[in-house]
């Protein structure tokens, strides 16, 4: 086949992957032991930036956008008026080598349209994994995107071959499942996301024993959730994904922003797209739930069903339970001082070891790196320089947006300066 048309299918199926956003990743090591082609780092692939700054990449795209199911929210879905593409497997796998070999990526993140049957695809996705492990040798990390529906046997092999595994749950209530993707079932995704956590578990199982145990997924699997498709509320998106953390032990739930593809009675107006914002504030919220300690029942309930989008959830579920500080910087637990608004966790443990030496004022805490802007509201410290007052809860936010934009404003008047 020609180079052209070889360019004009990327073009078309990397273009039809960058709706799904969980292809970043972490927590799979697999070593270059054999002088083969590349290798998987501990601290995992992603698609933008790591921890030490450097920008690492994945060749991101679908085996197909043929599919033979109509869901509402895709965009490659069966009635779309969409130009169609489909890669061979080796052809996928000649590209992946081929980027590799000229250092434009680290990793491959495949996923695939529907076409024929769940099985028929997933096994095209696994041969692709199976060809680069087994005969280009490569140790490059590679992601697949699991088929609804797939068997238990095809799940099984291609953890054996995948650094990590996902199925998208696509829409995070069975009620909007039934009204958007009616021809799929709620079992077809939670299926193989049984299976493969199983097999996890099973591993590590087996490895503890046995040393020579092939692995399985050693990224573990992850989920993506599309919001703003139907009415569900930040509560009913929250709850679903705690579910999935808890039932299926997902690395990552990832929370994606409806984007209008096409005209449907079922679906909000084109032109109406979910904010930026709406997803940030989820994605905080995961942060919480997964590693400050809060339930979600905290944060998010009948009263509460949706976020603020003015402040972050911890900082308003804070100034909701003010009857809880302010807090002794000095005495406090770990999951008190976590739960202070200005606070993140490496700020906590600095805190918990230092005040073993001393004790701590505001001096202290601004050198540690606390956000003293937000936290000085809800904490007291070894000095008179500042005490909390006793203020409501509406005057305590107003005063700190109004530092955030002052903040923000000279922030920006400094780099303005910078070009002038």
């Amino acid at each position: 086949m020609s180079f052209e048309r070889i360019k004009e299918k990327l073009n078309i199926l990397a273009d039809a992957a960058k709706y799904d956003v969980s292809c970043s990743s972490s927590g799979s090591k697999r070593t270059n032991t054999n002088k083969g082609l590349g290798d998987s780092s501990g601290m995992g692939i992603c698609h933008s930036y790591s921890e030490d700054g450097r920008c690492i990449s994945l060749l991101k795209i679908l085996l197909t956008n043929y599919c033979i199911f109509d869901c509402a929210y895709c965009v490659t879905r069966k009635s779309s008026d969409i130009k169609r593409a489909a890669f061979k497997i080796q052809e996928v796998v000649d590209l992946t080598i081929n980027f590799y070999r000229r250092n434009y990526i680290e990793g491959l993140f495949l996923s695939s349209g529907i076409f024929k049957s769940p099985d028929y695809t997933m096994e095209r996705l696994v041969a692709v994994a199976k060809k680069l492990r087994l005969e280009e040798n490569f140790n490059g990390y590679i992601h697949l995107k699991s088929i609804p529906g797939a068997s238990d046997e095809l799940m099984r092999e291609a953890g054996l071959y995948a650094d990590r595994l996902s199925v998208n749950i696509e829409v995070p209530t069975i009620s909007g499942l039934k009204l958007l993707a009616p021809d799929k079932k709620h079992e077809d995704f939670t299926k193989p996301m049984l299976k493969v956590k199983n097999e996890i578990i099973q591993y590590k199982a087996e490895k503890k024993i046995i040393k020579s145990t092939p692995k399985y997924a050693p990224a573990g699997q992850s989920t993506q959730m599309i919001i703003g498709a139907t009415g569900e509320s930040d509560r009913d998106i929250m709850y679903s994904a705690t579910h999935y953390y808890k039932n299926y032990n997902m690395k990552r739930v990832y929370y994606s922003g409806y984007v209008p593809v096409a005209e449907d009675s079922r679906l909000p107006a084109i032109g109406t797209q979910v904010p930026m914002l709406r997803e940030n504030r989820l994605y905080q919220t995961d942060w919480l739930l997964r590693f400050y300690g809060f339930n979600v029942t905290e944060i998010l309930n009948d009263i509460h069903p949706n976020l603020d989008m003015d402040i972050d959830p911890k900082l308003s579920w804070a100034l909701r339970n003010l009857e809880h500080f302010p807090v002794d910087v000095n005495r406090a637990d770990k999951r008190m001082l976590a739960r202070v608004p200005g606070l993140g966790m490496k700020s906590v443990h600095k805190i918990i070891h230092a005040r073993r030496f001393r004790k701590l004022n505001w001096e202290h805490l601004k050198k540690i790196g606390v956000a003293l802007n937000r936290a000085k509201y809800f904490m007291v410290c070894d000095s008179n320089q500042w005490e909390r007052r006793d203020m409501e809860a509406q005057k305590i936010k107003g005063l700190i947006l109004r530092n955030s934009v002052g903040k923000f404003r000279k922030e920006y008047s400094n780099q303005l300066q910078l070009f002038n």
